[in-house]
């Protein structure tokens, strides 16, 4: 079944085998992904996946460059590095296969018993044919609606809090206000729609009825991530000018007021987050190890003021947790705790207030594929985005 925007845990068997086989599969040959050879999962350095024939095919007979054939990124074969979380789901299915949900630990009684902390999965929207290769996501502060952004034909999509898609904008061309790549999406606080398009390194604003109202092109080099913050200005993350902005605006009347660089020297900054009550920012920025072909990422939090307050990179983070964090994502909760999402353990996890950075509680450790987004809705929900199913999983307490 494709075009379904709002399904609840316990989606048709239909959904569910073809969202399992959208997964295991290479989306430029259709082949099912394998543990060697020619059908290794590889990871681009914009986030796709292809099978390691069509990397090489994709490369030419030189091997200089590639391009991403979703994104348009340009790469180096070098460049792509092993999908560890489709190979581990690939071990786990073993040669007799097994079915996806198993291997998730969503069998039986759903995803909604494996989140620990008093936390359980109340909704799941999305899935492939729905959402396609989903890049970020962002709560309304007042509706309570839930913006995703996305590879599709209209880039957003907007979801009401039952589940249902309410809204599609952000043409996928050309013009002015179409979207070319979105890499991120936040929504300011009288409900405008921000969006940060990879394809033409610029930001994008809509109204809530998906008119474009706003688009900035401030010399950036590549605006990935962005956040609104409580007076509906927006910090964003420059990922190759290693570069913090914070953008102002009239977006009811499509007035830009001020693009403002407020911290440089960052190395590779994309997932950025906004503390609501304290203005505190938190940035993950992306490393590269000599020796490691995915690297490793950090963790940066300012204040409100922009001065550095604590950082931790993966090593260090290692050192007071159970496992090396790769972190995609990052979001406040309610209390001002830094939460971020993980691709190594396939989870989320709390690393505690600013002030007691870096402590270590997981949030949700079972029924994630390869978490790159997430938000907190205006009542306390943690919404994940889950790019390895194309889905959005809504958690609340229990």
């Amino acid at each position: 079944r494709r075009g379904g925007c709002g399904r609840s845990p316990q989606a048709g068997m239909a959904a569910e085998d073809e969202a399992e086989l959208s997964l295991l599969e290479c989306r430029v040959c259709f082949e099912p992904y394998g543990p060697d050879g020619q059908r290794r999962p590889l990871n681009l350095p914009c986030g796709h996946v292809l099978c390691r024939g069509c990397v090489g095919a994709l490369a030419g007979a030189e091997r200089q460059r590639l391009e991403c054939p979703f994104c348009r990124r340009l790469c180096g074969p070098a460049e792509t590095s092993e999908c560890r979380p489709l190979l581990q789901l690939l071990e786990l299915l073993g040669p007799a296969g097994g079915g996806l949900a198993s291997a998730l630990g969503r069998s039986g009684g759903g995803a909604a018993e494996a989140a620990p902390a008093g936390l359980g999965l109340r909704l799941c929207l999305g899935g492939w044919g729905s959402l396609v290769n989903p890049t970020g996501v962002a709560a309304c502060p007042g509706s309570g609606r839930l913006a995703v952004a996305h590879d599709g034909k209209k880039r957003i999509h907007v979801f009401g809090p039952s589940g249902f898609c309410l809204r599609r904008f952000g043409e996928r061309g050309d013009a002015n206000n179409d979207i070319k790549y979105a890499l991120d999406v936040t929504v300011t606080s009288d409900g405008h729609v921000v969006v940060t398009d990879g394809g033409d390194c610029s930001v994008k604003a809509f109204d809530s009825e998906g008119r474009g109202v706003l688009a900035v092109r401030e010399g950036f080099c590549l605006p990935w991530g962005l956040d609104a913050t409580a007076k509906s200005e927006v910090i964003l993350t420059d990922s190759e000018a290693g570069a913090l902005y914070r953008l102002a605006a009239d977006f009811q009347r499509g007035e830009l007021k001020k693009c403002q660089m407020i911290r440089s020297r960052l190395v590779s900054p994309r997932a950025v987050a906004v503390c609501q009550s304290s203005g505190a920012v938190v940035v993950v920025e992306h490393l590269k190890t000599r020796g490691s072909s995915k690297g490793s990422t950090r963790v940066t939090i300012f204040s409100a003021e922009m001065d550095l307050i604590g950082q931790m990179d993966s090593f260090g983070l290692h050192l007071v947790m159970p496992s090396r964090i790769y972190a995609t994502a990052v979001a406040f909760d309610r209390e001002g705790r830094v939460v971020v999402t993980d691709v190594c353990s396939q989870a989320v996890i709390c690393l505690g207030k600013p002030e007691e950075f870096p402590s270590f509680n997981p949030l949700i450790s079972h029924g994630l594929s390869y978490p790159v987004g997430l938000t907190y809705t205006a009542n306390n929900s943690l919404v994940v985005l889950d790019s390895g199913d194309h889905s959005v999983k809504v958690y609340s307490s229990t």
